[in-house]
């Protein structure tokens, strides 16, 4: 498996290297180069903040086709809760799962259903006493890669259970089998996605080898049709299976909500992702249980692939969850053992190694803040680099000159002109 594949994607047709981009990447994973963004892959967790930000469109993300779903015998559906707050009027979710059968699936699996186990998982673990405080949620795949590539210090503190997601794909296919009697090969299962990331995390999990989900739709694809189809509808078949426990895991806040605590906080927009990190990392944050972290604002409702504006969405999902029942799932001894990670989460410490070699790495180090102290430290991002310390890297790797910034530059082009005029 490719370590880093991506679903984010540039198309360098559209660019036109404003630095829009490159001054919003949270991991400082773009630059501009011959006029162009360039993404370095090593660093990217896509977030979907360039796609966000981008005036162009030049940014964009992948995701699988609907018709992705007719490669499979059984196909089934597990829709994002974040799908729930993209309609107006909406005051019961079948109406949602039916107009999904409609566009071909033949099963519905509510991502809000394992969510409220994974939620009890959380709670079991925390009275337990066995996880190391304060806990920080797994459930977005953005802010995990965020961690292993800038806060390595935080990979301890991560939950180590399952997304929903994941989860819910798992027990859907367990279900189908024990239905079908057809094997995995023939069961596609497909999650309706709000963002990126999550396309990212199915094609290259975080903490398992292999993820149970066949491909992802993006929500924003989906909409159009699907919404058709429910206003269509004619008969609602009682298919729904969660309550407003799961579903609250759309919004910033419902994760950290359903521990049924506290003790707890969330954040979501990843500059703020950001700062709570790094003041967790300078144990500034005590007497906290549990951290809910959203890479996206408003939660998963703000993905780059949903329609709604988030904070629209989040108040369809608030009202929506008033005719819900807490919750309809309950976690067995086998679900806990179930949900738990098969690898430990590490630091992805080639992100800013700057050379495999320690004695190179060192030496490149001192150049490297050599070359900063002469730089204006503006952090313009003309140069095609982040930030001054950004360009200084890519000097010493050998991928910029220290005149690819325009003060330096025109400091040089200044002195040759004072000296010709002296001649």
């Amino acid at each position: 498996m490719n370590q880093y594949f991506h679903s984010v994607e540039l198309d360098a047709e559209l660019c036109c290297g404003c630095t829009n981009c490159l001054k919003r990447c949270p991991t400082e994973a773009i630059r501009i180069r011959d006029g162009k963004a360039h993404i370095l892959s090593e660093r990217c967790i896509d977030c979907g903040e360039c796609i966000r930000i981008c005036p162009h469109h030049a940014k964009r993300a992948r995701s699988n086709p609907l018709e992705d779903i007719q490669q499979f015998s059984v196909k089934v559906a597990i829709p994002a809760p974040a799908l729930f707050g993209q309609f107006n009027n909406l005051n019961d979710i079948d109406y949602v799962l039916n107009g999904l059968r409609e566009e071909g699936f033949d099963y519905i699996y509510e991502v809000s259903r394992a969510a409220e186990l994974v939620s009890e998982a959380t709670r079991k673990l925390i009275r337990e006493g066995k996880l190391k405080r304060p806990i920080i949620s797994s459930a977005c795949p953005a802010v995990v890669r965020l961690i292993k590539i800038r806060f390595p210090e935080l990979c301890q503190n991560v939950l180590q259970l399952l997304t929903p997601m994941e989860v819910a794909a798992r027990m859907a296919r367990r279900e189908v089998k024990k239905m079908t009697g057809l094997d995995d090969n023939a069961i596609g299962v497909f999650f309706i996605t709000p963002c990126p990331a999550k396309v990212t995390e199915i094609n290259a999990p975080n903490a398992i080898e292999k993820s149970a989900v066949s491909g992802a739709i993006a929500i924003s694809q989906i909409y159009p049709s699907l919404t058709s189809k429910m206003e269509k509808l004619k008969v609602i078949d009682p298919i729904a299976k969660s309550g407003l426990l799961g579903v609250g895991w759309a919004t910033s806040g419902g994760e950290a909500a359903a521990m049924l605590g506290e003790k707890y906080l969330a954040a979501d927009g990843i500059e703020n992702v950001i700062r709570v990190l790094e003041e967790l990392e300078d144990e500034h944050i005590r007497d906290i249980d549990f951290i809910e972290l959203n890479a996206c604002s408003g939660g998963c409702v703000g993905g780059v692939l949903a329609v709604e504006n988030p904070y629209v969405a989040q108040a369809r999902i608030q009202n929506l969850r008033k005719y819900m029942p807490v919750s309809l799932n309950h976690m067995r001894d086998e679900d806990m053992e179930r949900m738990i990670w098969e690898n430990e989460l590490e630091y992805n410490a080639s992100s800013f190694r700057l050379s495999d070699d320690i004695f190179e790495a060192m030496d490149m180090m001192e150049k490297m803040e050599e070359i900063e102290k002469n730089l204006p430290g503006l952090d313009c991002g003309s140069c095609g680099a982040p930030t001054c310390r950004a360009l200084a890297e890519d000097i010493v790797k050998g991928n910029a000159k220290e005149t690819d910034c325009i003060h330096k530059l025109k400091a040089r082009i200044q002195s040759v002109y004072d000296q010709l005029g002296k001649l």
